[in-house]
């Protein structure tokens, strides 16, 4: 044994909490109707654009077992691991993103924490703005999937830590 080894300290993390259900077997074709509303919702939006919508709107709804997913596919994906911390704290941090991003960023916050009960005239046209119309009906959709995602997540307690990028396609 060697003197790092005896002199570093055995830590134990919490236990894994288990799953209520496995719900997408006990629903599967709403889970596969789920996957194809993901796969349709992200047509055109770039990848690394469509990844930060996904980690913003997990950070805002405490969906541990999307943020785990969407980090690792954003990593995958070419997104540096600045701006994926500094997403929780963009505000103060827009100097990482480019303004056709905060505009997504702000419209996924706008339809994710429905407050007001509405989504801000001055968000919706910021990122009008910014993406055409096909466009950014795709990236409203996408806001709405991810919510949908993490609502199912966070109600069946789904389990972070074992996905693997581009594992759910």
């Amino acid at each position: 044994m060697t003197t790092e080894e005896s002199t570093r300290e055995t830590v134990e993390y919490a236990a894994e909490q288990p799953p209520r259900m496995p719900w997408a077997q006990h629903a599967p074709e709403v889970y596969q109707a789920m996957v194809r509303l993901d796969a349709a919702a992200k047509q055109g939006l770039d990848p690394t654009l469509f990844e930060l919508v996904k980690i913003r709107a997990s950070q805002l709804n405490h969906c541990a077992f999307c943020l785990d997913m969407h980090t690792k596919d954003a990593l995958a994906a070419g997104e540096s691991v600045e701006r994926i911390v500094q997403l929780g704290a963009w505000e103060e941090s827009r100097h990482f993103y480019t303004e056709k991003e905060l505009a997504a960023i702000e419209l996924t916050e706008a339809v994710t924490v429905l407050t007001d009960g509405f989504v801000p005239d001055e968000v919706y046209e910021k990122a009008a703005k910014h993406f055409g119309e096909a466009e950014l009906a795709h990236l409203i959709a996408s806001i709405t999937v991810i919510n949908a995602w993490n609502r199912i997540a966070v109600t069946t307690r789904m389990t972070p830590g074992h996905y693997r990028p581009g594992q759910r396609g």
